[in-house]
């Protein structure tokens, strides 16, 4: 596969990914760390850090309004939930990186 098919189809995938986790929104951040060891404000940092390796202006809240398709307060107001204690013990409990 060449290189900028290869960079389309990844393209595809992660706007897919997005769509999907905006959707979901009822999985919580927290529940991606427990489950995956990341989470959408991870995927907003890496989508800063790529903008930022090709010199392209992104601050850290507009990477997270390109994950979460909103300004990340507002999502917070609308979908997050307190963590509970599983949700918590699970978390310190895991491998970081």
């Amino acid at each position: 596969m060449d290189e900028e098919t290869r960079t389309k189809l990844e393209s595809a995938a992660f706007r897919r990914l997005l769509d999907h986790l905006r959707e979901r929104h009822d999985v919580q951040n927290i529940d991606l760390m427990n489950l995956a060891g990341f989470c959408r404000n991870c995927l907003s940092n890496w989508l800063k850090d790529a903008a930022d390796a090709q010199g392209v202006p992104l601050t850290k809240d507009g990477a997270r309004e390109q994950v979460y398709g909103m300004p990340y307060d507002d999502w917070k107001a609308l979908h997050q939930k307190e963590a509970n204690p599983d949700q918590l013990a699970k978390f310190a409990a895991a491998p970081k990186a």
